[in-house]
């Protein structure tokens, strides 16, 4: 099992942070460009997963996956996306995708008068400890790809 590569968007769409692990095949196109289309993919999937639901919907979509990745989602009310590209195998992350926002994002950025909201993080500190914990997790491969 691994991690492919994780995207934190804002409420507006903009990528906040891109980090990659074991991504073994690249878009082709400008990292820009392949954020806009994740994150209109992501906005599409939600108002789908909203309207077509049978049943009232708490927290939205959490997953979903191809034949070749699983993309997990969360989302907090400020609008903070939170995207995780993994491998098949690796089952429900939401707590280790809330962590990343809580303890990572909101300690190190957002209560960060250096680091201005809305931008994309320049906090070398913040890289340095969301690569550590992604590291540290169960199903983070050393040897994958």
């Amino acid at each position: 099992m691994t991690v492919h590569n994780l995207y934190l968007f804002d409420r507006n769409g903009v990528c906040l942070h891109y980090s990659e692990w074991h991504r073994k095949k690249q878009a082709g196109i400008p990292k820009e460009e392949e954020f806009k289309l994740m994150y209109g993919m992501l906005f599409s999937i939600r108002s789908f997963v909203s309207k077509m639901s049978p049943l009232d919907m708490k927290d939205g979509f959490l997953s979903f996956q191809t034949s070749r990745y699983k993309l997990h989602y969360y989302e907090t009310p400020t609008g903070i996306k939170v995207v995780m590209n993994t491998d098949l195998g690796v089952g429900p992350i939401r707590d280790v995708l809330h962590h990343i926002y809580s303890a990572l994002y909101v300690e190190l950025v957002v209560k960060n008068p250096l680091c201005p909201l809305g931008q994309t993080v320049q906090s070398e500190l913040f890289r340095s400890r969301l690569d550590s914990y992604v590291r540290s997790l169960s199903f983070f491969s050393a040897r994958a790809g």
